[in-house]
């Protein structure tokens, strides 16, 4: 490996020592505080030298990986997000019996995961990188050993991810048995230059998509998101809902602007019926729901609906809005899932509605800070959100699409509804003169926290442009 290879790959090096360093601490004297600082410290770490490679890139490293500004934003994107996540989880998991350090070398190996998918340009590397990012997730999502839903919903993941990694490698085989290559580049150049590619090859990204479909949770593989985002511990389910679902988007958006899904009907048509679908489902099934866990699963799903709106459209939009737009749901849904953990208590996770009745009147800055997370999901002017959902519009319409640009509004109206609802129980009494659900004493790195992500919700919503600006540099080669 060249020098200029190893520079590019510090902050992936980095992110894996530290995984390595907090087991070995592990290993010496357990210490859920110096294990908690010391994965801080790697992200902090890892993320800071993000800036060696960005001069320099792009760069391959050997076949399977390409170091490029698109790839180094997301990976950030990711770090930033493992660091809240880390940041959310100690005061959460303070709270609970037993031993816990093992927690955060697997929310690294995750990240680690995640990032690696974020560079992929080869089907070896993608599945490694999702397979890494998989496996610690199984652990994670039932890592509440005394809860059965935990158990419950991680024994669910293991079994779905499973599946849909069976259908992801059976796709794989049938792309490589019709082509020969496995290089996403080289797969874009011999299905566009040959015609005899018929049934096999087709088939081939059928099953790739149906398994990445499995993996983001849309429409109809999005089975498992509600069960598990209401048994995983409220971190893990912000990190589900952030760091895997956006490196998996990244991903699919890389593949498939190769592959130019917009040249090969059968895959544009897939995408388009899976947006559409995910949209109305997503949003119909939230109406149904009591448990804030749950409402925000199904509003995870029709978001991924609204990310493919831009995925489909073409044109030098397209790339930036869903960068903006994953920017914009990272800050949102970690500030959102944030509310549910800090509220959360030893017994159980606050994920009831009747949890946040009357919340205003015992903690009126958290209750502030839920209804500006909410209303950055409903795509309200002044907030991250908003400005997201613009640029996905505008992406659309740039493109013709004008059907999903419709309907995504639309659905835009009906998500208003179920986000009001939370909003509502936030500012009134408990039913039948009841009394308010206690609140636990916020801890000062759980208030940190959400007031970062509330005060970069606003200024994102506010004043977008140098994010913008980042962004158009990041996006303009891709």
């Amino acid at each position: 490996m060249t020098a200029k290879s190893l520079t590019l790959l510090w902050p992936y090096i980095v992110v894996a020592a530290t995984s390595v360093i907090v087991m070995l601490v592990i290993s010496v004297r357990r210490n859920h505080a110096a294990v908690f600082l010391l994965t801080l410290s790697g992200l902090a770490v890892a993320t800071a030298l993000l800036f060696l490679p960005y001069l320099s890139a792009p760069a391959m490293v050997t076949k399977l990986v390409l170091i490029d500004r698109y790839a180094l934003f997301y990976t950030g994107l990711i770090f930033a997000a493992t660091f809240i996540v880390a940041a959310l989880s100690y005061p959460y998991l303070e709270l609970r019996d037993g031993d816990h350090e093992e927690f955060y070398v697997l929310l690294l190996i995750a990240a680690l995961g995640a990032s690696v998918l974020t560079a992929s340009v080869h089907f070896a590397s993608l599945f490694l990188g999702l397979e890494t990012l998989t496996v610690s997730l199984y652990a994670l999502t039932a890592y509440l050993r005394s809860s059965d839903r935990s158990i419950e919903a991680g024994v669910k993941y293991l079994i779905l991810a499973a599946v849909s990694s069976a259908f992801i490698l059976f796709g794989m085989a049938l792309v490589y048995a019709e082509l020969g290559t496995m290089e996403f580049a080289a797969i874009a150049e011999r299905a566009a230059g040959a015609e005899v590619h018929g049934l096999p090859l087709t088939a081939g990204f059928a099953m790739i998509i149906i398994g990445l479909g499995f993996k983001l949770a849309v429409v109809p593989f999005h089975m498992w998101t509600p069960d598990v985002y209401e048994g995983a511990p409220a971190p893990v389910t912000a990190f589900v809902a952030t760091v895997s679902k956006g490196a998996v988007f990244a991903l699919v958006l890389r593949l498939f602007s190769i592959i130019d899904v917009h040249g090969r009907g059968a895959e544009f048509l897939i995408f388009t019926v899976i947006a559409v679908a995910s949209m109305f489902t997503g949003n119909l099934l939230a109406l149904l729901q009591n448990n804030v866990k749950r409402i925000l699963a199904y509003s995870s799903i029709s978001h991924l609906g609204y990310l493919l709106v831009a995925f489909l459209a073409s044109g030098s939009l397209a790339a930036a809005a869903v960068a903006f737009y994953l920017t914009a749901y990272f800050v949102t849904t970690l500030g959102a899932f944030g509310v549910v953990t800090v509220l959360s208590t030893k017994e159980r996770d606050a994920d009831s509605m009747d949890d946040y009745r009357g919340l205003a009147r015992q903690r009126p800055w958290v209750a502030g800070i839920f209804t500006a997370m909410l209303f950055s999901l409903a795509g309200i002017p002044l907030t991250a959100g908003f400005v997201g959902k613009f640029y996905v519009v505008a992406a659309g319409v740039d493109s013709g699409l004008w059907l999903l640009v419709v309907i995504l509004i639309i659905n835009s109206a009906i998500g208003l509804f179920y986000y009001l609802r939370i909003i509502i129980a936030l500012y009134t009494n408990p039913k039948e003169g009841g009394q308010p659900t206690p609140v636990p004493k916020l801890s000062r790195t759980g208030g940190a926290v959400l007031a970062s992500l509330s005060l970069l919700l606003l200024w994102l919503g506010v004043y977008p442009g140098p994010l913008i600006d980042l962004i158009k540099k990041t996006m303009q080669n891709f």
